[in-house]
């Protein structure tokens, strides 16, 4: 293990004595560090706290170091897990960091020196069963989307979970996943990293740009039964430039992501389609800016994107009966379609009728997301000092009987 401190000033003795220590602990893929370092950010410059991030994956430690140094980071130790044993399994695995439970086993002794533990994934909870009782788990969330994983039950085993909004509050409630001062309604922390933004276009013309962003799971997702067809499609049409930006997870895996490089080269070479299977500005929403129009199915990043109210649609490639199901209230935002024929002409009537769907848009929006005053990094972070400064411990909730395929699948 490498450890690599940014030097600060020393602290005082007094200091010390007050001081507790938190670790931001990153345990999945890329896209999770924009939704926990708005907090560790703001946390950093509290005297009351230590704040070390610990990942171990090198591009996990460098995007981290990034936002740190862009966004004003205070005292903050960035510690990179690298051994032989997980660089060899990360090897094994086509993956950019090693598998989830493989990481925990080598980071728990570690990990069982810090008084709370801050994680946007909930597999990292299996740390409890490896001896860390007495650290307090934190969860972030990773999005604020309606699918029934973000509602995990396992939410309930944390000591203190931070929400964005309202619509989470009433699902987690009604669902007994949270309980009465062990949550905080914070807001969105992604958005005071990406707010401001003007990400460079990778087009030359100005042709309106359109995203189309599927999801990763094969059961929910448009991509298998549509994708190549919805390529296709604007490969022949010369009305727009289509950015195509999967979900990170969809192709997380070296061969996976060669063999699909391979696939779409016909069109990632064509001047109006840019693809990118899990770039930075894949998840740092960078697309979400540019775009002018969404073709997404279940992913939460349709809240990201109707920040700014705008045209979007959905393809239902699994034949989902959606209406009255509130895993798919998003689909409730622009037109859904079953087919990807004549998806151009279908984007056109979506732009042409967004007036129909701005009002629904505002709506959820408004209940997904506590906006006004402070910062939503700044309120989470005052939340979390709240609640670990008045000396509660942890909870140690009896974990519920779950299948550990499950808990590394959904994390």
């Amino acid at each position: 293990m490498i450890q690599q401190p940014i030097n600060f000033p020393a602290r005082t003795d007094q200091t010390d004595r007050k001081t507790q220590s938190i670790c931001f602990f990153f345990n999945a893929q890329i896209h999770h560090l924009l939704h926990a370092m708005p907090l560790a950010l703001e946390l950093s410059h509290d005297p009351r706290f230590r704040v070390d991030i610990i990942a171990a994956g090198a591009d996990h430690i460098a995007l981290a170091r990034d936002l740190a140094a862009r966004h004003g980071g205070g005292r903050l130790n960035f510690i990179h897990l690298d051994n032989i044993w997980l660089r060899t399994l990360s090897h094994l695995s086509g993956h950019a960091s090693p598998p989830k439970l493989a990481t925990l086993l080598a980071a728990r002794h570690r990990l069982a020196r810090y008084d709370a533990i801050v994680v946007p994934e909930r597999t990292s909870l299996l740390l409890r069963r490896l001896g860390l009782a007495d650290s307090r788990f934190i969860h972030t969330c990773h999005g604020a989307g309606d699918r029934a994983v973000g509602y995990d039950p396992r939410i309930a085993l944390f000591d203190f979970v931070l929400l964005a909004g309202e619509k989470q509050r009433r699902r987690m409630l009604a669902q007994g996943l949270i309980r009465e001062d062990h949550y905080a309604i914070a807001g969105y922390g992604k958005f005071d990293l990406t707010q401001g933004q003007r990400p460079a276009s990778p087009f030359t013309d100005n042709r309106p740009i359109i995203l189309y962003n599927p999801h990763f799971s094969p059961r929910l997702s448009s991509w298998p039964a549509m994708g190549m067809d919805v390529l296709r499609q604007f490969a022949a049409d010369d009305r727009f430039n289509l950015i195509v930006a999967p979900h990170v997870r969809l192709f997380d895996n070296r061969r996976k992501r060669a063999a699909a490089e391979r696939m779409l080269a016909e069109f990632a070479a064509l001047p109006h389609i840019h693809v990118d299977l899990g770039s930075r500005a894949s998840v740092d929403m960078s697309y979400v800016h540019l775009a002018a129009a969404y073709i997404g199915d279940v992913s939460s990043q349709i809240y990201e994107f109707i920040a700014t109210p705008r045209p979007c649609l959905f393809l239902n490639g699994h034949r989902a009966q959606w209406r009255e199901d509130p895993n798919y209230a998003h689909w409730h935002y622009g037109p859904v379609h079953e087919s990807a024929d004549r998806i151009p002409d279908k984007v056109a009537a979506a732009m042409a009728a967004h007036g129909m769907y701005d009002a629904a848009q505002r709506r959820g929006l408004s209940d997904t997301f506590t906006s006004g005053g402070a910062p939503a990094s700044a309120r989470a972070a005052r939340a979390v000092a709240d609640y670990l400064t008045r000396g509660a411990p942890a909870a140690r909730p009896v974990p519920t009987p779950y299948k550990l395929r499950e808990a590394l699948r959904h994390g």
